[in-house]
């Protein structure tokens, strides 16, 4: 399978001061096109500082990270922005919609970031809510919209414009127990139809149902991955 995102021998140091805290240590693992990837652990376990490497919006102390083909470890901070807008989507806890703004008018204004305006947005943004079951919601304001379609607008602003890479941080973490099984099944539905690589940061069990591996890390280190349907990966899971 083609990788889309590969992190390598990364590491993360914040110092303030002489104190200096090793956040992450010497993470290596990557994504496939159609692949879904969890990636559990406890707070403070390091998983969001690692979401953050690899979505290009913190750079790491040491290591590479490639998505899509380019290495980003010494990229300057333009070029950054440019990879984060051009091949990585994200998804988040919170949703992040604009309230003010339809949810069609909230894909369109994604698409507008990526540098695609007018009728091409207008038609991309219609194509994404309609692939996520929102065709009938466009012009909603998140306020009418429930949580559950609340992150179907996130998930599809993250897909507009194509990225093969999404990162999603603790996607189900707001929602109720047959919701966040919706909102996975669509998931592995859209990774798979679409080949994008899926890196789903969670706490929740039951994203292993959707996941092809589950890797888990503990104070910054890789301490174990394996399959998902026998549910006996050697993977410490967080509570």
């Amino acid at each position: 399978m083609r990788t889309v995102l590969a992190v390598e021998r990364v590491t993360k140091v914040f110092a303030e001061g002489r104190h200096r805290v090793e956040v992450l240590r010497g993470i290596t693992m990557d994504v496939a096109a159609g692949e879904v990837v969890a990636l559990e652990g406890p707070s403070g376990s390091g998983k969001t500082t690692l979401l953050s490497i690899a979505g290009c919006i913190l750079t790491p102390t040491s290591g590479e990270v490639e998505v899509a083909g380019t290495r980003v470890r010494r990229t300057d901070a333009a070029a950054l922005r440019e990879v984060r807008r051009r091949s990585i989507g994200f998804v988040f806890q919170q949703y992040n919609l604009f309230p003010a703004l339809s949810a069609l008018e909230n894909v369109e204004y994604s698409l507008n970031v990526r540098g695609v305006g007018g009728r091409a947005a207008r038609e991309e943004a219609e194509r994404v809510l309609d692939r996520v079951g929102l065709g009938d919601r466009l012009h909603f304001l998140p306020e009418d919209l429930s949580g559950g379609q609340k992150q179907r607008v996130a998930i599809a602003r993250a897909l507009a414009g194509s990225p093969p890479v999404v990162l999603a941080d603790e996607p189900t973490a707001n929602l109720d127990t047959a919701v966040g099984g919706q909102v996975l099944d669509l998931f592995r539905e859209l990774a798979k139809g679409e080949q994008k690589g899926l890196l789903v940061v969670t706490h929740d069990p039951k994203v292993r149902r959707i996941a092809d591996r589950v890797v888990g890390i503990r104070d910054g280190v890789l301490v174990g991955e394996g399959g998902v349907p026998s549910g006996e990966a050697e993977v410490e899971v967080a509570a």
